[in-house]
């Protein structure tokens, strides 16, 4: 029986990243070339990829709840459902997204390949309402001056966080992502005084060393996403990368986190902006504004490459009785990095 392979939500991080959100256009006759370009896309990765073997390049593809039921209908995955708002001292916002392309490599010249790959696909059939250039920042640092994902889990520990397993076996090997672009106000983060920004993240600026709990105030950020439940601290892995255009005056993070449950992240975005208690909400909020949301399941690569242009094969029982890749076989651990969004605690290696 072979083994369930996940698309690489668990890749180690790259200096490079398109984020591209689309709708799909109204008409029946355009699902067979989207579910077409589902089967081709681990084709299409390979053949940019290969022109540059050391570039790291790799393509997550996910679906919000609406275009899941357009092009697959049932069976659908058991927590996919649209992003839903949250209406706190801050508002984060729920805005529109079928498809999700997240794409990294080493350099942005594989990243904007690719996507041009996709879009000549279907760039007729959709509409681009979001699409975000990142890139790594000095020492793993966001705009705001801190270092960013130091507590992401790595190797088997996020492959635990993020893959689903036995909990919706139909649909193992699958993962959950949150995107959501956060722009700073950097004028007024900067006129902070550095001893009350380190307050609200919860770290050391220069040195990125943890502060102490007992000096840590309530509404910091590392306390407010640290996610507790029987005892287990519920993990996710994120990818953040900052982004910014001068002539937009626009600056900011961001925010891409994968779950195997979206509850997990739903549960830090209702901490951050209606506060634990209420009211003690998360102070970087103050500053960086969230203009998008959205919530996309992402199925395994298996799944996709057996996805026909009448529709996706039912999984078999073998794959459903089959575990998932494991670290070895399936997609490369995750390094640390990235805005402390969902930042949590575990083990910190770079590559």
């Amino acid at each position: 029986m072979s083994s369930i392979i996940s698309q690489p939500v668990t890749a180690k991080l790259t200096n490079a990243a398109i984020f591209l959100v689309v709708t799909l256009k109204p008409g029946a006759q355009h699902d067979a070339t989207v579910r077409g370009l589902c089967a081709d896309l681990s084709s299409l990765l390979r053949g940019v990829g290969f022109r540059s073997p050391k570039g790291h390049l790799s393509c997550v593809m996910g679906f919000g709840s609406d275009a899941w039921d357009r092009l697959f209908g049932q069976p659908r995955p058991a927590e996919l459902h649209p992003f839903r708002e949250i209406h706190g001292v801050h508002h984060a916002v729920s805005t529109a997204g079928d498809l999700l392309f997240h794409i990294r490599a080493k350099q942005m010249d594989l990243c904007f390949e690719m996507a041009g790959a996709i879009m000549d696909r279907i760039g007729d059939l959709v509409t681009v309402v979001d699409e975000v250039h990142g890139f790594k920042y000095f020492d793993e640092r966001d705009l705001l001056g801190f270092v960013d994902g130091t507590e992401n889990p790595v190797d088997q520990a996020a492959i635990d966080a993020a893959v689903i397993g036995g909990e919706d076996s139909t649909f193992a090997g699958g993962s959950y992502v949150v995107t959501q672009k956060y722009v700073h106000d950097l004028r007024a983060w900067n006129a902070l005084p550095v001893e009350y920004q380190e307050g609200v993240i919860g770290r050391k600026k220069l040195s990125d060393i943890e502060l102490a709990d007992a000096a840590k105030p309530a509404y910091a950020h590392n306390v407010l996403t640290n996610i507790v439940e029987d005892g287990e601290q519920l993990q996710i892995v994120r990818d953040n990368m900052p982004f910014g255009e001068f002539g937009k005056g626009e600056f900011g993070t961001y925010f891409i986190g994968y779950a195997r449950s979206p509850r997990r992240i739903e549960q830090m975005l209702n901490n951050m902006f209606v506060g634990v208690p209420p009211g003690n909400y998360d102070r970087l909020l103050d500053v960086s504004r969230a203009i998008t949301g959205t919530l996309f399941f992402v199925p395994s690569a298996t799944f996709l490459d057996n996805v026909s242009d009448e529709g996706p094969a039912s999984p078999s029982d073998d794959a459903n009785s089959s575990p998932v890749a494991s670290p070895s076989t399936s997609s490369p651990p995750v390094n640390d990095g990235s805005l402390g969004i969902g930042s949590l605690k575990g083990d910190r290696s770079h590559e």
